[in-house]
């Protein structure tokens, strides 16, 4: 497929998504959420991480809300249904790591965005600004449902209803995101963590990814037989037996996704 409002590119096992419509600061709009969609399925099989990231200043001010022609007679609910929710699912059920790498102001939709990837790092100079009720609306792309999770429903509440910016050193001491890079070091450094995990055990992190999310819908019991039952899977792989030779050896593991 032929990309238009993003770039996607895969070296050494790292895919890079970059939202690529920066003189609108990278709004989402019908186009770039199918190919962000298409993007997501098209590295499954061909990179072990992904990196979304934008082009220029921000990273998504959320939805394109200058094409008034559109916006004017937009069905919300199934845009929503049928174009946010695929992404989004996309996202968050991806088989290889995913961390979004903000570089600027994530706003809206593109807050919620950068939220449903599973790790978030943030240049020190990005915000993360739940803009909705300033137009009359409600969090949505998933943000009624992350930021409770994440930063606990008082704080969800209040970013929600006065809908001010949250720098991102605050964000990340809020657990909104995991770290907040000074703008200087923050290509480099998000870089060398989608290294780290490119040449981590795959299937390890794919079931710390279902033990930690679906620890929301279990009780004790649940979770310790869920848990049981996903360690007895990467401990029946590759990755597992080199990780304990690499151990006993006193050398770095090297793991092949297996």
């Amino acid at each position: 497929m032929q990309y238009e409002t993003i770039r996607l590119g895969v070296r050494d096992g790292v895919a890079v998504l970059t939202l690529n419509r920066p003189d609108l600061m990278n709004a989402l709009n019908t186009q770039m959420r199918a190919e962000i969609l298409h993007a997501m399925g098209d590295v499954q099989d061909r990179a072990r991480v992904l990196v979304m990231t934008g082009e220029g200043r921000a990273f998504c001010s959320g939805q394109d809300l200058g094409d008034r022609a559109n916006l004017a007679s937009m069905n919300m609910e199934r845009v929503l249904r049928d174009e946010y929710e695929p992404m989004l699912r996309a996202i968050f059920d991806s088989a290889i790591p995913t961390i979004a790498a903000v570089n600027g102001p994530a706003a809206g939709a593109g807050a919620n965005l950068a939220l449903a990837a599973d790790v978030v790092i943030a240049a020190e100079s990005a915000v993360f600004l739940q803009a909705f009720t300033r137009i009359g609306l409600i969090p949505d792309a998933g943000g009624t449902y992350w930021l409770p999770r994440q930063v606990g429903a008082a704080r969800a509440m209040g970013a929600a209803l006065f809908a001010e910016p949250v720098p991102a050193r605050q964000a990340a001491d809020w657990g909104m995101i995991w770290e907040a890079v000074p703008d200087a070091d923050f290509p480099a450094h998000w870089a060398e963590r989608a290294a780290h995990l490119a040449n981590g055990p795959t299937a390890a992190y794919r079931n710390v990814k279902r033990a930690i999310r679906g620890s929301f819908d279990h009780t004790l019991d649940e979770q310790l037989t869920f848990e049981a039952k996903l360690q007895g899977e990467v401990g029946r792989t590759r990755d597992f037996q080199e990780g304990v030779l690499a151990f006993l050896e006193k050398r770095a593991a090297t793991f092949q996704g297996r």
